[in-house]
């Protein structure tokens, strides 16, 4: 199996549990200042141990290209052969991908009618070009892949365009980035063999609109890996590869549904299910105790919030991979049926092969959902006795009780700050990688305010990661709303206030947002986590 591939550059040390972990994330002290937390390691909701996902000391540090080729791939993975003809190496591998992935891409008939009916758009209308953002993804011989709205085969000579824009530029010597004209901003990332387009007319910035055309195209090496892709357009440079994503585009639809309503996807971070640490201390050791010999991760879903993660000492995993698990998770229903068993490539950890997950809901009514990954790909019925004893054990400790009283109330209200003139905030520790933020209420309640508020994070977010001229701190005003954001060594905070509140009063606000953060961080954060 793979080594681990994030701790390039990093130095480790050996605690006394026996774990590694960053040596400047061995910071015990916790801050007793008014305001803490300014230092990474000593912010509200920082690690108390070991670190539980790849450590990146800031935003540009966890969206960064950085790929890694290994020679080593994680046991049961699926390569192709170099010595086969052109088309039955493609019609291989589509057999093989098509059936490894029946259980991924397995939708009810209801899914597939909503699909269809957002593919049949015409793409011809006004109301097709008026979408605030669309996401084309072609081949280097300019075959339409994936597209957003309508249908791949009416924009086949829109993204043949696109590909000669590409290729004149680069004939130059040169690499087409953006282009920006009439309000709108079109994005190129070129991943050989794939070009991904995004044209948008949000207010982010290029930087962001092209992490989440990364988050598209590792959703499709998730799919697939990025061997078999590359070998697949080594062989036969014009494959049309819809024949292997036939039924897999509800999950890139929903991917970017999560880009654009998910704060998560924006911090490059996972928020947790409210619940006391001394439940969560027991689910993550009841999940530690039911182990096996290949699984690497156990991860513990309620919806959308992590419960708790046990992993493999020494592997880590990264914030993108675990997204496109949440994503798999939300985009079918078919998991609550039974235990499922798919291949999964995780990009950020390893591009080179498949892992294997168990996914299942503790109760089929439930939101409970378990994911065990593990590298040997005949490893299901072990896996299954895994959540078995998981569950035996999780019930004989009373835990499983106290686990579904915290989901009767999944999140937790403002108002619980004691700050009247604040709405919403979104708060994320750097050294944890962990956000929390409270439900959205009034006026944020529907769906079109909450995508607004979300568009006026993502300017903030942009303000403060700009690559040319980043701010530590942004405070605007506007008709319907305050909004302050700060960056420091520790910590991100986005806050929305009400209209008629003041700068001096939002400057207040933080400290006592900070105090009740670190006052609630053993129910919102997972500060002690667990490894195998």
């Amino acid at each position: 199996m793979a080594g681990d591939v994030h701790n390039k550059g990093v130095s480790w040390e050996v605690q006394q549990n026996g774990t590694l972990a960053p040596v400047d994330r061995l910071r015990n002290d916790r801050s007793e200042s008014p305001t803490p937390g300014l230092v990474e390691g000593t912010e509200p909701g920082a690690g108390q141990e070991s670190a539980m996902f790849v450590h990146a000391q800031s935003f540009e540090d966890l969206t960064a290209d950085n790929e890694v080729p290994t020679e080593t791939e994680p046991k049961g993975d699926s390569v192709l052969g170099e010595s086969v003809e052109e088309e039955a190496l493609c019609l291989a591998a589509e057999e093989k991908i098509q059936e490894d992935l029946q259980p991924a891409v397995a939708l009810e008939e209801e899914e597939v009618r909503s699909e269809s009916r957002s593919k049949e758009e015409d793409v011809c209308t006004e109301a097709w070009r008026s979408h605030r953002k669309h996401v084309f993804v072609l081949s280097e011989a300019g075959k339409p892949i994936y597209t957003r709205y309508g249908t791949e085969e009416a924009l086949s000579s829109t993204m043949g365009v696109m590909m000669a824009l590409v290729s004149v530029v680069e004939a130059d010597k040169n690499i087409i980035r953006s282009i920006h004209a009439d309000g709108y901003k079109v994005v190129f990332l070129r991943k050989t063999p794939l070009v991904l387009v995004g044209v948008s007319r949000t207010c982010q910035s290029d930087l962001e609109l092209t992490r989440e055309l990364q988050y598209i195209y590792y959703q499709i090496v998730s799919l697939l890996t990025l061997t078999q892709l590359n070998h697949i357009f080594q062989h036969k440079q014009n494959y049309d590869l819809r024949r292997l994503l036939a039924g897999s585009e509800h999950l890139t639809d929903n991917l970017l549904q999560m880009l654009d309503r998910d704060p998560g996807l924006l911090l490059s971070a996972v928020t947790c299910l409210p619940l006391a640490s001394s439940t969560r201390d027991l689910v993550s050791s009841s999940l530690q105790a039911a182990k096996a010999k290949n699984l690497v991760f156990s991860i513990l879903l309620a919806g959308d919030r992590l419960v708790t993660l046990v992993r493999k000492k020494d592997q880590y995993l990264h914030h993108m991979d675990l997204h496109l698990l949440f994503n798999l998770v939300g985009s079918s229903s078919s998991f609550r049926e039974g235990e499922g068993w798919t291949p999964i490539c995780l990009p950020k950890f390893n591009t080179a092969g498949f892992f294997h997950a168990h996914i299942s809901y503790l109760e089929p009514a439930s939101d409970l959902c378990l994911i065990l990954v593990s590298t040997d790909r005949e490893d299901f019925f072990n896996l299954s006795e895994c959540k078995h004893r998981f569950l035996e054990r999780l019930s004989r400790r009373s835990a499983y009780q106290a686990l579904k009283e915290a989901l009767k109330c999944p999140s937790y209200s403002v108002t619980q700050v004691g700050i009247p003139e604040l709405r919403h905030f979104l708060y994320k520790s750097k050294s944890s990688g962990l956000y929390t933020s409270p439900e959205l209420s009034l006026p944020y309640q529907s769906e079109e305010e909450q995508e607004r508020l979300m568009g006026l994070y993502q300017y903030l977010h942009s303000r403060l990661h700009h690559p040319k001229r980043p701010l530590r701190s942004v405070y605007r005003c506007g008709e319907t709303e305050n909004l302050m954001a700060w960056v420091t060594s520790g910590f991100e905070l986005y806050l929305c206030f009400s209209p008629l509140g003041t700068k001096a009063l939002a400057v207040a606000a933080v400290n006592k947002l900070l105090r009740w953060i670190r006052k609630e961080e053993d129910r919102l954060f997972i500060l002690s986590p667990l490894t195998y």
